[in-house]
């Protein structure tokens, strides 16, 4: 247990080092071509095949520990449903799948779910349209 413990802090520990250099690289020219046809594309499916298997497992894992967690949560509070969902979006929510656009740095990996803005888990926050600019006086 404590070895499965120490590889996923590890691995954990190493995907915020890549994510780092590689955004700092962001502004340089990609050296290859990336698309999926290509060698480096193939490398970039493999690397985040590879990738995803540990980092899966360990989100998998979160979110199964937060699901029981959250469980506990609405029962100790007596029904709180809104306690129970804050830790229920926060582990269950995020990246399962690490793929090529992550490793590129196009899509942002993360563990953690974000709760909505507006209090509703899952759906999409509203967008206010721009104020309309006022009419020309003549």
């Amino acid at each position: 247990m404590r070895v499965i413990a120490v590889v996923l802090i590890l691995v954990l520990s190493g995907l915020g080092q890549v994510s780092v250099v590689w955004s700092q690289n962001q502004s340089l020219p990609p050296p290859e071509d990336t698309t999926p046809g290509t060698p480096s594309g193939a490398g970039l499916q493999a690397a985040s095949w590879l990738l995803t298997v540990p980092y899966g497992a360990a989100k998998v894992t979160f979110a199964l520990l937060g699901g029981i967690v959250g469980g506990l949560t609405w029962v100790l509070s007596g029904g709180n449903s809104d306690a129970a969902k804050s830790v229920w979006t926060t582990s269950m929510y995020g990246t399962y799948v690490i793929t090529p656009e992550h490793l590129r740095g196009d899509k942002p990996i993360r563990f953690l779910g974000v709760p909505a803005e507006n209090g509703s888990v899952g759906q999409p926050v509203p967008v206010e349209p721009a104020p309309a600019s006022p009419a020309p006086m003549k």
